[in-house]
């Protein structure tokens, strides 16, 4: 049995708009029908756009909340081991144990840890450091950083199917379909 050239997955259906408003407009449409696997694209930050795609970040505030839990008992950790354990030294009657001595360095590994998390979550999350996409491949994208703007649909999107002449309904310069994983 003989089997053809295997068929390309596909990765996302993309329209391209003229402004801001024609892109915002277009997310909301797309997510009132149904859509629910949507990327958007501008060479600037739109307001609304993150609302209109259906965006929501819950992820990065718990990462960075867990980084400063962890700084803090790291901190105060490290100073109550070297007090007490590694070099106990009593100096003039004073406890081991002084919190409010450890203050400063217990606050300040709560700030370093938890901009870590911040950091090092937001890389991970978005997938970063990515130095190709298989959107780069939509027509003309490459004025996605210029003056034109996108939105995407994934084929991940259980509607996919309809996407393509869906989007052509929203009045786009050009409606394409980007193939990828």
């Amino acid at each position: 049995m003989a089997h053809g050239p295997a068929q390309p997955k596909k990765h996302a259906a993309v329209a391209q708009f003229d402004s801001p408003e024609l892109l915002v407009e277009a997310a909301k449409k797309a997510r009132e029908a149904g859509f629910t696997r949507l990327e958007a694209y501008s060479p600037f930050p739109i307001h609304g756009l993150s609302d209109a795609i259906g965006f929501k970040d819950e992820k990065v505030p718990w990462i960075v909340a867990i980084g400063g839990f962890t700084g803090a008992v790291s901190g105060m950790a490290l100073q109550i081991y070297t007090s007490v354990f590694d070099y106990p030294m009593n100096v003039g009657g004073k406890p081991l144990i002084s919190l409010p001595a450890f203050v400063p360095v217990t606050f300040e590994c709560t700030i370093l840890f938890a901009a870590f998390g911040a950091v090092i979550g937001m890389l991970a999350l978005n997938g970063l450091p990515s130095p190709y996409h298989p959107i780069f491949d939509a027509p003309e994208f490459e004025r996605a950083s210029q003056d034109k703007f996108f939105l995407a649909i994934e084929a991940k999107d259980p509607k996919f199917e309809e996407a393509p002449s869906f989007l052509a309904t929203l009045n786009p310069n050009l409606v394409g379909e980007v193939d990828g994983e």
